[in-house]
C-alpha cells in the first residue's frame, strides 16, 4: 500500500468515499449506537423490575414502554441507515493485506446490520402478537398487519428477540474491540474516520466486498437460533400448573362449541383474555323458557397473553388457592332488557367470594340446537381481584365478560 496520503477538506463530506464515511453515515452510525445502548439496558431493567403493587406495575410498564418505543425508533433508523449505505461506496479497509482480519471485520459489520433490524422487529412482532401492557408510544396502534394474537407466536418471537439481542451484544462487543485495537494497537485512523470532522487518510484503492461476509452473518444468526433451540427457548408449555382438567358434567343440553372471554383496561389500553376449560350443566325447558345452569370454570386455564402468570397469582385470581369459579343461575324469559331474550340470575363464586350477578343473553333454538350469546360487566374489586390497584388507573375497575355457546338437546 502506498504511503501517500489523500488530503480531505476541513469538514467531512456529506457522502461516503473510498477513504472515509460522510456526515450522513456518521450521523446514522452514532444515532444507532445511542439507541442501542439505551434500549438494551432498559429492557434488562424492565424485565427485572417487580410488579407486586400498582405503583410497581406502573413503573415497570413505563420502563417497558420507553424500551419498546426506543426499539421501534432504532428499527426505522436502522432501515434508513441501510438504505443510505446501499447507495454509498464503502470506505476501503486500511490494511487489505490482512485478509483474515478484514473478513472477520466485514462479517461482524454485516451481523450488526442484521441485528439492528431483527432485534427490534422480533420484539415488535412479539408485542403485536400478545395481550399485555406497556404500549408503544406512537399514534399508529399496537398491532401489525398479518400478525394475529397468538400466545405461541408471541412466545416464539420472544425467544427470537432474546437470541437476536445476544447476537447484537456479541457483535457489538467485537465491533468495539476492533475499533479500540485499531486506535491503540495499530494506531491507525480506522476509528477516526467515523468520528466528527475530517481526517487525513492514506491513499486507498476501492475495495469490493464479496458474498462471504453476508453469508457469514447469516450463518451466525442460524447458529444462534440453533443454540437457542437446543437450550429449549422455543418450547411451549401445553399445560399450566394449577389448571385442573374439568370432568364432563351431566346436562340436558350438551355444549358443542363455545367461548368464555373477558376484556379489561390495563394502563388505559383494552386487553382481552379467555378461559379455555369450562363446563356447563344446563337444564332448560324450551316450552316455558325457564331452566337452570351451572358453569364451572378452571381458573388455571386462563389465557391472557404475557400477563397470564401475573393474573393467576395471589394478587389477582389466586389460581392455586381457588382453582375454579362457579356460576349458578336460574334462567327466565326476558322481554324488557334491550338485545336480550333471557336472563340468567344467580351468583358467581370466585376467589372465595360469592356475588349476585345477572347475565342477559339471547337464545335461539332450531331443530334441537341452541345458540346463546350474552355479556355482563363485573366489578373486579367485589371479588378481591387486584385490591392493590384500587383506582383503576393501572387495571380497570370493570371487567366485561362475554359468553357464546352452541348446545344440542340430549335425546
Amino acid at each position: 500500500m502506498s504511503s501517500a496520503t489523500s488530503p480531505l477538506p476541513a469538514t467531512a463530506p456529506l457522502q461516503n468515499s473510498v477513504h472515509t464515511y460522510g456526515r450522513v453515515a456518521k450521523t446514522f452510525h452514532w444515532l444507532t449506537a445511542l439507541l442501542i445502548l439505551t434500549a438494551i439496558p432498559l429492557g434488562i431493567v424492565a424485565n427485572n423490575m417487580p410488579f407486586e403493587t400498582g405503583e410497581e406495575l406502573a413503573r415497570k410498564a413505563l420502563v417497558f414502554s420507553i424500551h419498546k418505543t426506543v426499539g421501534i425508533t432504532a428499527f426505522f433508523v436502522a432501515l434508513g441507515r441501510i438504505a443510505w449505505a446501499v447507495t454509498q461506496p464503502r470506505p476501503a479497509p486500511l490494511h487489505p493485506d490482512r485478509k483474515a482480519e478484514t473478513l472477520a471485520a466485514e462479517v461482524v459489520h454485516f451481523t450488526l446490520y442484521g441485528a439492528i433490524v431483527l432485534v427490534p422487529l422480533s420484539g415488535w412482532i412479539h408485542h403485536a402478537a400478545t395481550t399485555g401492557f406497556a404500549p408503544i408510544w406512537w399514534p399508529f396502534g399496537q398491532n401489525l398487519p398479518f400478525v394475529p394474537k397468538s400466545d405461541e407466536l408471541a412466545e416464539t418471537f420472544a425467544a427470537l428477540h432474546v437470541i437476536f439481542e445476544r447476537v447484537l451484544i456479541i457483535s457489538l462487543v467485537l465491533h468495539i474491540a476492533g475499533a479500540l485495537k485499531h486506535r491503540f494497537v495499530d494506531r491507525d485512523v480506522t476509528l477516526a474516520r467515523m468520528l466528527p470532522g475530517a481526517v487525513t487518510i492514506p491513499a486507498l484503492k476501492p475495495h469490493r466486498t464479496g458474498l462471504l461476509p453476508p453469508f457469514g452473518a447469516v450463518a451466525a444468526f442460524l447458529a444462534a437460533v440453533g443454540v437457542g433451540a437446543a437450550l429449549g427457548l422455543f418450547s411451549h408449555s401445553e399445560t399450566r400448573p394449577g389448571a385442573p382438567a374439568l370432568e364432563q358434567v351431566a346436562s340436558d343440553w350438551t355444549v358443542q362449541d363455545g367461548t368464555l372471554g373477558f376484556s379489561v383496561a390495563q394502563m388505559g389500553q383494552p386487553i382481552s383474555g379467555s378461559f379455555e376449560d369450562w363446563t356447563a350443566a344446563i337444564a332448560y325447558d324450551d316450552t316455558s323458557g325457564t331452566g337452570t345452569v351451572e358453569v364451572t370454570i378452571a381458573i388455571g386455564s386462563l389465557a391472557l397473553g404475557q400477563v397470564t402468570g401475573q393474573a393467576l397469582g395471589t394478587e389477582f385470581f389466586a389460581a392455586d388457592a381457588h382453582p375454579t369459579a362457579i356460576f349458578t343461575a336460574e334462567i327466565t324469559p326476558d322481554d324488557t332488557t334491550e338485545g336480550a331474550t333471557h336472563l340468567a340470575t344467580g351468583t358467581l363464586a370466585l376467589k372465595g367470594t360469592e356475588v349476585p350477578v345477572t347475565l342477559p343473553f339471547t337464545l335461539s333454538i332450531t331443530d334441537g340446537t341452541a345458540t346463546m350469546s350474552g355479556e355482563l360487566v363485573l366489578p373486579r374489586l367485589a371479588f378481591d381481584i387486584g385490591p392493590n390497584y384500587p383506582d383503576g388507573s393501572q387495571v380497570g375497575l370493570e371487567v366485561t365478560v362475554s359468553a357464546q355457546l352452541t348446545a344440542t338437546k340430549a335425546p
